[in-house]
């Protein structure tokens, strides 16, 4: 760490939480990497992974985007692929793209799935299951429209899971994006997860909210003082 990055950090107190506004701000002007970074939101969820009745998932829009090209892979059995390829996929195909996959090859970001190619994912169900990959109705990655779904995610909608530990890990748009659009971003993502709370789920259940750039540090934001309105 260079000697002017840590006075810039040594300025901050990183112990404390912020709320949403602040935290942003604080972000963008502690990040010094020589990129445009990430700007990601990390919830840690008081729910029992285990329990497929607490599971948390679901997709939503980013009124902003992401400011991220998502990289996708589209598994099908149909044999005109162009068009595919053509609205944004990286990779189309079938038995030739899951070998690929297989053999290690991970370089994406979401998949998209038709309905009837479902069954031959099994076999990679751990490997893409671990990494939050493995495509799903609910979130919108199984679908016979697949056109219509590389638009919406490529336009800014995210898909997203609980890990094994209970959090949910989203990016809410870039380092250079106005401070307020990363709340706007923010807000979108806090109450989609609120509106996500299990029934099942005992205890506190926003346990913590983090945001961080792909750099720099862990900022913390006040959950009790974000209010969450149902309609947003």
């Amino acid at each position: 760490m260079t000697k002017k990055r840590q006075a810039v950090l040594d300025k901050h107190d990183f112990s404390i939480e912020y709320n949403p506004q602040d935290a942003l701000e604080l972000c963008q002007s502690v990040a010094s990497a020589g990129f445009n970074e990430t700007v990601e939101a990390h919830f840690s969820l008081g729910i029992d992974p285990r329990h497929a009745d607490q599971l948390v998932r679901g997709t939503l829009v980013l009124p902003h985007g992401t400011g991220k090209d998502v990289r996708i892979v589209v598994i099908t059995d149909d044999t005109v692929v162009q068009p595919i390829l053509d609205a944004g996929a990286i990779e189309c195909g079938l038995d030739d793209v899951l070998k690929k996959i297989s053999d290690g090859w991970l370089d994406f970001d979401l998949m998209i799935a038709t309905p009837k190619v479902m069954p031959k994912l099994g076999k990679l169900g751990r490997l893409l299951g671990a990494r939050g990959l493995m495509p799903s109705p609910k979130s919108g990655t199984v679908t016979t429209d697949v056109l219509s779904a590389i638009a919406e995610f490529k336009a800014g909608k995210s898909a997203f899971r609980n890990d094994k530990e209970g959090n949910v890990h989203l990016v809410i748009g870039k380092i250079n994006f106005d401070v307020q659009k990363l709340v706007d971003n923010f807000n979108v993502v806090y109450s989609q997860i609120n509106k996500l709370k299990p029934a099942k789920a005992k205890g506190i259940y926003l346990k913590s909210i983090t945001i961080c750039s792909t750099m720099g540090p862990g900022i913390k934001i006040k959950t009790l003082d974000i209010k969450w309105k149902g309609n947003q």
